[in-house]
């Protein structure tokens, strides 16, 4: 088991939070959102309530982060090692290192997109060769593109150039604006911007005749009518899989126009919600906690958040998410 001495302390309170305390909000956010999320994945709403009522908390004995989590720590430590300087390279040689060419947890890589990229990287194909299987349209890129906001904090244009470099390897098409969305979004909201403008923030980098713009439009167009309307204007009625890129990114981001920035609403509307609840609560959560920063993540929850298991990425085992946030924004010399 990791050791909790490498938790670090939570900041004291401050009215209106700094760099640091939102960085920390918003990837404490994520883990949060990822383990309150992970028991709803794949369930419809009429499923939730009949199996726990409606979701107030976590449903689980023992809560923790999934493969989400442990992605967004993968990329955090990129950023910490290569900061702006990251390239395709850089990140393929992260694969090889902490993924591919060492034994998996038993995720096994974790999602479609994961898998069908590790298949391709131990075949001996690189970027972007890498990313073409057949899931390149997944939320993937999305669940770990936070760590992009936080370290580009204030400048959206320059987060989503680095979360589609951290995408080439793995992901293409929409799969790359879901991941640009969430990225600019927060790193918006790390500057204090106002839930429109991180919403508009998000839209601003990807295209706008996009699957992905079209469904986010949609998704916070709907927001003031509650998480049923959000769902029913982009959730595609049918279709098994629930990981695609436009329509989790579009809950999630709808999840966070309702709750108009609050942290425990947003990531609680997003879990009720279902589909992959797990990604789109922790990628509202994300959003909120660097709105309001560390703070407005209640204690209770926030507490059941220890190092990650390595039950995904054995390499990411030991590290905490509020290690990854003080990494990603150092303190100035005074």
């Amino acid at each position: 088991m990791a050791s909790t001495a490498r938790i670090p302390s939570l900041p004291a309170s401050a009215a209106t939070p700094g760099r640091r305390e939102r960085a920390r909000g918003a990837l404490l956010g994520l883990a949060v959102g990822d383990a309150l999320g992970a028991p709803a994945e794949n369930m419809k709403p009429s499923e939730i309530r009949a199996k726990w009522g409606r979701i107030t908390g976590y449903v689980s004995e023992r809560p923790a982060g999934t493969d989400d989590t442990e992605y967004a720590i993968f990329s955090g430590l990129l950023l910490a090692r290569h900061g702006s300087a990251l390239t395709p390279a850089h990140v393929e040689a992260a694969w090889h290192e902490w993924i591919a060419d060492r034994a998996e947890g038993p995720f096994r890589g974790a999602g479609f997109s994961e898998r069908g990229t590790l298949e391709n990287l131990r075949r001996g194909l690189a970027a972007p060769i890498s990313a073409q299987h057949r899931h390149a349209w997944s939320d993937g890129l999305a669940m770990r593109a936070a760590p992009h906001g936080v370290f580009a904090a204030g400048r959206p244009d320059e987060a989503a150039r680095l979360a589609a470099v951290d995408g080439s390897v793995s992901h293409d098409g929409e799969g790359i604006y879901g991941g640009q969305a969430v990225a600019a979004g927060v790193a918006a909201a790390m500057a204090g911007a106002p839930v429109v403008a991180v919403v508009a923030s998000a839209l601003a980098v990807v295209p706008e005749d996009s699957w992905t713009a079209r469904s986010l439009r949609r998704a916070v167009t709907a927001a003031h009518l509650g998480e049923r309307a959000v769902r029913a204007a982009v959730v595609i009625g049918g279709y098994p899989w629930t990981d695609l890129a436009p329509e989790a990114v579009a809950l999630a981001f709808g999840a966070y126009a309702a709750a108009d920035g609050d942290f425990a609403q947003a990531v609680l509307t997003a879990v009720n919600m279902g589909r992959d609840a797990d990604t789109t609560a922790a990628v509202a959560g994300a959003l909120a906690g660097a709105t309001q920063g560390v703070d407005a993540v209640p204690a209770r929850w926030a507490a059941a958040i220890a190092p990650a298991r390595g039950t995904c990425l054995p390499a990411m085992a030991g590290h905490h998410v509020l290690t990854i946030a003080d990494l990603l924004t150092p303190e100035t010399p005074s």
